[in-house]
């Protein structure tokens, strides 16, 4: 029954943050934003009612209301309330989407939470790294976008040289969005070497991470010795019985 109620939950947030979406749509029949109000009410009241549910039947409510998942129930739940004092406050009913986080809970996969601390460690462990790649990341876009102003200059679009370190942070990044462009051949040939030294720059904050979540892995030590009875190998080094067959390892050494 508790699986249903969170298999329900999940469907009920779905069409609340579908609702909202839609009711953002302009042109549409009276009717239907009269239809979409009234279903935001209907699943407001069961979260409104769910949310007191949780706070009286848990043992500590305090620890439910400030936790992470407690303060996600609570904003879902107020928003459509403050649409009485605050005009629009209504869309922030969005924030719902936040408790479809209870799938790890239905799914049975909150064993995959060991992975994300894992991850999150690795990304601690390589602040200082990406830190320093960050700071050389901008000092290269500083100098290259300094070079793009007197290369191109203002009637290429390069009006300043905060605008060409912009140019030159888009270009770096991949993103191109075209809105300044070089035309001269020097500026050209700067900006190729910028855009190939960007496929470069996007691999190595992936390198960084990775050498660091391969280090998180929890290392067991294991030695040559196999087993006397099934001949399996790589054993702990205080394993005192083979991982395969059970047989005592050291006979002569526990005896």
């Amino acid at each position: 029954m508790g699986k249903l109620f969170d298999v329900v939950l999940l469907i009920l947030i779905l069409l609340s943050v579908i609702f909202v979406m839609v009711e953002s749509v302009g042109g549409l029949h009276q009717e239907v934003y009269d239809l979409l109000y009234v279903g935001e009410w209907i699943i407001t009241i069961f979260f409104t009612l769910e949310y007191i549910a949780r706070v009286i039947t848990v043992k500590k409510p305090s620890r439910y209301i400030f936790s992470f998942y407690g303060i996600i129930d609570f904003l879902s739940t107020i928003p459509l309330y403050l649409s009485f004092i605050l005009v629009g406050s209504n869309y922030l009913l969005t924030v719902r989407a936040l408790r479809l986080l209870r799938v790890f809970r239905i799914l049975k996969i909150t064993r995959y939470i060991g992975e994300s601390n894992k991850l999150k460690r690795a990304l601690l462990h390589s602040r200082a790294k990406i830190f320093v790649f960050l700071f050389a990341v901008l000092i290269v876009s500083v100098i290259a976008g300094t070079l793009m102003y007197l290369i191109e200059g203002a009637e290429s679009g390069f009006k300043s040289i905060p605008v060409s370190v912009y140019w030159c942070i888009v270009t770096l990044t991949t993103v191109g969005f075209g809105d300044i462009a070089p035309v001269t051949p020097a500026g050209q040939l700067l900006a190729t070497i910028i855009m190939i030294l960007g496929y470069g720059i996007i691999a190595v904050p992936t390198g960084i991470v990775s050498a660091e979540y391969a280090k998180s892995d929890d290392y067991v030590h294991v030695n040559t010795q196999s087993c006397p009875n099934c001949n399996a190998p790589k054993h702990r080094d205080d394993a005192k019985y083979c991982h395969k067959c059970g047989q005592l390892l050291n006979p002569e050494k526990h005896s």
